[in-house]
């Protein structure tokens, strides 16, 4: 399993220092990197899961907040150190998530990331999901359109074995090289056909585990309504 990663953009070290000592003692720790307004950098924010801004030199993040905004993978955590700015930060920033200065403010900071945390891992899982599906979708696809040729296939591939008997069974047809050419020719039609059997095995064994499922689903569905 990857690490979360978090990124903690602050010029007040206490604050970091704060944090960063009150997340070791949680059970499962992210990797944790600080870093203060002159070094942050925009693009920095793609590069983590959660972003927490906490005091800053000037007392107006705008720059770091908007660039974090815009990064559609991390989550962002605005550490509020007057209330009376958070209407208007929801308002301008309507997916941050704001803690304001209060007593055990560091708790309750690292409850809300923690949860942020596991939003993004659920979003990555179901991205995931989502990418494994349309493998499989894609998959699927081609597993038909080869069960629909295989009459098409079986047809040439017979039609490569006889005449490759009929010149194998006539010495006189070919000799040397063009002969062992043939030969290499029925082997690999051979091959071929062996590979065409074990796909047909296979499309038999998928079709009935599909309609035992089925029927399996069906029995649990009829049981319930009887119920």
């Amino acid at each position: 399993m990857i690490p979360s990663s978090v990124l903690i953009v602050s010029d007040d070290t206490e604050f970091a220092r704060t944090l960063t000592a009150r997340w070791q003692a949680e059970r499962h720790v992210p990797e944790i990197t600080l870093v203060t307004s002159g070094v942050w950098h925009p693009s920095s924010a793609s590069n983590y899961d959660l972003v927490i801004i906490g005091p800053v030199r000037d007392g107006n993040p705008a720059s770091i907040l908007a660039a974090v905004n815009s990064s559609p993978r991390a989550a962002a955590i605005y550490f509020a150190e007057e209330e009376k700015n958070i209407p208007s930060l929801h308002a301008e920033h309507p997916h941050l998530l704001i803690v304001p200065r209060q007593d055990g403010w560091a708790g309750t900071l690292i409850l809300i990331s923690i949860e942020a945390l596991r939003r993004v891992e659920a979003l990555r899982r179901a991205q995931r999901a989502e990418g494994l599906a349309l493998a499989s979708q894609g998959h699927a696809t081609l597993g038909r359109y080869m069960l629909d040729m295989r009459p098409s296939f079986n047809n040439a591939l017979t039609s490569v074995l006889g005449n490759a008997d009929l010149l194998l069974l006539e010495p006189g047809q070919a000799t040397g090289e063009s002969r062992e050419q043939i030969q290499t020719i029925h082997t690999m039609a051979l091959r071929l056909n062996e590979i065409m059997q074990r796909f047909s095995s296979l499309a038999t064994e998928v079709r009935a585990g599909e309609k035992e499922s089925q029927a399996e689903t069906e029995g649990s569905s009829h049981r319930l309504v009887s119920r």
